[in-house]
């Protein structure tokens, strides 16, 4: 079980961290990734964290601006948005599945999404 947290309404600029807390399963043997569906668009990756944590990779757009990080206690994963744009603007889930892929059908299990708007 997935559950992503934290979207909200936040000007450009700003920063926002979500949250998904991960249950059921060990991000010691799966890697844990976000993705993000704008209004019209496909969904597509923004990074990624390998199985037990010992790489993160992230997509281009995103590059600088977002990070991954992992709270072991409380076996959650977070990311943190920073310099957000309006073009950030979209539904944002979180992920498990055996390796870090940018192919969404790969992905075993997903949280059900969290909506970030970035607009003044």
């Amino acid at each position: 079980q997935l559950q992503a947290s934290g979207g909200g309404l936040v000007q450009p600029g700003g920063s926002l961290r979500l949250s998904c807390a991960v249950s059921g399963l060990s991000l010691d043997y799966h890697a844990l990734g976000w993705f993000r569906q704008a209004p019209g668009k496909e969904r597509e990756g923004v990074g990624c964290m390998s199985s037990g944590g010992g790489s993160t990779d992230y997509a281009d757009a995103v590059k600088g601006r977002l990070i991954i990080s992992r709270d072991y206690a409380k076996n959650t994963v977070y990311l943190q948005m920073n310099g957000l744009k309006p073009e950030d603007t979209a539904v944002y889930y979180c992920a498990a599945g055996a390796m870090c892929t940018t192919k969404v059908d790969e992905w075993f299990y997903w949280g059900q999404g969290t909506l970030v708007t970035v607009s003044s």
